[in-house]
């Protein structure tokens, strides 16, 4: 009997984790690519329209986040809140120049973006005050932190 119970509880806790944000995230953390994030859900397509719409003169693959990913999207937080946050580049030769970092919310309601473009053949020394940095969705404060801290991992 003690085992058939405790057989019951670890099936309501897998349910209640499967249909939590936290299953949503341990599916995609690390395994999902920004170019192919809007493919894997309708919401963050519609999500992701909102944030450029807004947007005057933004490249093609920023607008269809259709560039190169180098890298796997991650769960990050920030003040409590979670984010699916990860790295798109036009080209893997154009990450050196222009970088664009992404966060969605866990719910998926709410997306950023840092678009970071340096000016070509700069010095190292002198590229990272030469950056120009373009803030997508208006991400506040700590939003901000958080997509600057991800360009620096980069």
């Amino acid at each position: 009997m003690k085992a058939k119970a405790q057989a019951f509880r670890a099936l309501v806790v897998a349910g209640l984790f499967a249909g939590s944000g936290l299953a949503l995230a341990a599916g995609n953390d690390g395994q999902t690519q920004v170019n192919g994030l809007l493919s894997t859900d309708p919401v963050y397509l519609t999500t992701w329209k909102k944030v450029v719409t807004r947007e005057e003169r933004l490249p093609d693959w920023v607008i269809n986040l259709s560039g190169t990913s180098t890298q796997q999207m991650t769960a990050v937080e920030e003040h409590g809140d979670k984010y699916l946050v990860g790295p798109l580049c036009e080209s893997q030769q154009a990450c050196d120049h222009e970088r664009l970092i992404v966060a969605f919310s866990w719910d998926k309601e709410d997306a950023y973006g840092l678009l970071a473009n340096v000016p070509a053949a700069l010095p190292a020394d002198t590229s990272p005050r030469k950056t120009e940095y373009r803030w997508l969705g208006k991400p506040n404060a700590g939003m901000q932190q958080l997509l600057t801290e991800q360009l620096g991992k980069q």
